[in-house]
């Protein structure tokens, strides 16, 4: 059996890896790393331009230290960038269940046109089908209950809640900011409700943020703007496997969490108009990258897209929608790295890692960002 496992080291390294009993050598040891725990970023920075970007170019192989409020001058007027609208529902459940009182917690990841929601369950001993749980608002009083109904193949379980109220107006009095656990163990606090959160955001449905997003604000968004680079939006609601890591030996036997995703025609429309005059197609995101790429024909023309995407880019992925990409540093053996390193080349990307780790880059979703171009900068 193979087990993700973290463990500190005496130098306060972080050390994140898959083992088995036999401590068979597998093709994802190549996407491990070492990482001072310190550089776990725990909070984003008062003013969110002011990341660090480190720009990664394969036109001559070169890094270069920037900030995220330089992205207007790296930018070229007839560029297109394509932003995530996506919105994270406070999905973190907190409850009793209601014939023993143990503690309970649940993550609410979608709801049916029946009202029925999916759920992941946690708890002391066994969950059975029909059991109720009573949920606690966030000041720990007790609010509606829920009922538990079949557990899926995929862990996932279908409850039925005892109200009418809309499903996005319920969570927003029970639920909880969903942090990744290495942000504060996953308990969030007051500010995490604006700062887990795009300054665009307007879909609801994301459980997780799509964090390359973080990064902008409503000035930086004007300045580009301004400058005559067209910004357009697209949909992808971030599921709960986008941080969990990969638990099969080779890449090729990973099977991929799916994302529902809407990318319209006028959006669509827009992108062709800027890759017909020269411009460079900019994705903020690996979820922007994904719904991208699903929606591109052989050759690197768009598609209107309305559906769950599965698509899982590892090598040898040929890109056709994107030019280049804006992302954050991301877990070692996850799906994001792979996109991220065969996007960017895996030599220069794992040496691009190595340098943010010497120069105290910060990393994950409150953490610095990465800028990989493929045709040059300015």
């Amino acid at each position: 059996m193979y087990v993700f496992r973290g463990e500190t080291t005496g130098r306060g390294f972080v050390n994140l890896f898959l083992t088995t009993e036999a401590d068979i050598v597998s093709e994802l040891d190549q996407y491990d790393y070492p990482l001072p725990k310190h550089l776990i970023a725990q909070v984003p920075l008062p003013y969110r331009a002011d990341a660090r970007l480190m720009v990664v170019n394969r036109a001559d192989n070169s890094v270069a230290h920037k900030h995220i409020r330089d992205l207007a001058d790296i930018l070229r007027p007839h560029d297109c960038l394509v932003l995530n609208d996506t919105r994270v529902v406070p999905a973190r459940l907190v409850g009793r269940r209601t014939a023993t009182g143990g503690r309970w917690e649940g993550l609410f990841i979608d709801a049916d046109e029946h009202g029925l929601w999916r759920l992941l369950c946690k708890t002391r001993g066994k969950l059975v089908p029909g059991e109720a749980v009573t949920l606690l608002d966030a000041q720990g009083g007790t609010d509606t209950r829920l009922h538990l109904g079949t557990k899926q193949p995929d862990g996932l379980w279908i409850a039925r809640v005892e109200s009418d109220e809309e499903t996005f107006s319920l969570l927003s009095r029970v639920g909880r900011v969903p942090l990744p656990p290495y942000i504060r163990k996953g308990r969030m606090v007051e500010a995490d409700r604006e700062n887990y959160q795009t300054v665009y955001a307007s879909t609801p449905g994301a459980v997780a943020a799509p964090t390359a997003g973080l990064h902008f604000t409503k000035r930086l968004l004007d300045r580009i703007e301004e400058r005559g680079t067209t910004i357009c939006r697209l949909t992808l609601h971030v599921g709960p496997g986008t941080f969990r890591p990969i638990s099969t030996d080779s890449l090729a036997d990973h099977r991929m969490h799916a994302e529902w995703g809407r990318l319209t025609a006028e959006t669509a429309e827009m992108i062709g108009k800027c890759r017909a005059s020269g411009g460079r197609v900019v994705a903020a995101g690996t979820t922007t990258t994904r719904l991208l790429e699903t929606a591109a024909e052989d050759d690197g023309s768009l598609r209107p897209f309305a559906g769950r995407t599965d698509l899982f880019i590892r090598p040898p992925f040929k890109f056709r929608a994107i030019d280049a990409l804006l992302t954050n540093f991301h877990l070692p053996r996850t799906t994001l790295l792979v996109l991220v390193r065969t996007f960017g080349g895996d030599e220069l990307i794992r040496r691009a890692y190595e340098e943010a780790i010497r120069e105290q880059y910060r990393f994950y979703s409150y953490g610095d960002a990465m800028l990989i171009l493929t045709r040059g900068e300015g």
